[in-house]
């Protein structure tokens, strides 16, 4: 999926900001002015933006690193879990738990017991508990799935996160800076473009803005991972090819 024109962009309406008074004085350098008291982004710097963080992603996904894509807004959520699918990223679209990034010894044991718990339940071996403790198990398995479940495959700190709104999930981003992990995604007229290493300077709330970023971004870590993974298909097919011989 190429870049999306200037055109596509405005389409999708990605160029609307919040109104005036909601605004971080600085986004200035990337907007473009303001219609009816709402914040206009210049669109051609969203496709440069748009460019350069798919690029960099792009990057980190042709070299096996990991990208934690972040987004606790409702119209976001059914697309950051497809990327999840689709990718192998891990992924948070519920409430962030308090360090998640900071705290991340403590969650990596609290990781270990959920997989230890979940294989309990999927090998039977949790039969050898009384019925009532077996009930308050999968209660606990429940709670544990909300929360940890989208991070369930990251045995070590993101290489990078990918942020939707990052006013609203600031707490992820202000972990992420604490401990130097760059942070990449959608930068509002409201939120501080200071904060990221690369940004798309766009509107983060209108879904049909949200999808067409994420359809460009996942369809370029897309593309990197078929490319990581044609040297070892090669690899696999010559050795066929000599074992046949």
């Amino acid at each position: 999926m190429p870049i999306p024109s200037e055109k596509e962009l405005l389409e999708h309406a990605c160029h609307f900001g919040h109104p005036r008074q909601k605004w971080n004085p600085k986004i200035a350098p990337y907007l473009y002015g303001t219609r009816k008291g709402i914040h206009i982004f210049d669109l051609e710097k969203t496709r440069t933006g748009l460019t350069k963080v798919c690029e960099e992603l792009r990057a980190l996904q042709e070299t096996g690193k990991t990208i934690l894509f972040v987004s606790t807004k409702q119209q976001s959520i059914p697309l950051i879990e497809d990327i999840g699918r689709r990718l192998g990223q891990p992924i948070v679209t519920k409430k962030w738990i308090p360090g998640l990034l900071t705290n991340w010894p403590t969650i990596k044991r609290r990781l270990q017991y959920y997989l230890d718990l979940r294989r309990s339940f999927q090998t039977g071996e949790v039969e050898k508990y009384t019925k009532k403790e077996q009930t308050q198990l999968r209660k606990e398995l429940t709670k544990l799935d909300i929360a940890l479940a989208g991070v369930a495959s990251m045995t070590a700190l993101p290489d990078a996160i990918f942020v939707v709104d990052a006013v609203r999930d600031n707490v992820a981003v202000l972990e992420a800076r604490k401990l130097s992990i760059p942070v990449f995604g959608i930068c509002d007229s409201n939120a501080d473009p200071h904060a990221f290493a690369a940004l798309i300077p766009a509107n983060d709330d209108a879904v049909r803005s949200i999808q067409l970023i994420l359809d460009t971004v996942v369809a370029e870590l897309e593309n990197a991972k078929i490319r990581k993974n044609e040297p070892a298909k090669s690899a696999t097919k010559e050795a066929s090819a000599t074992v046949a011989a």
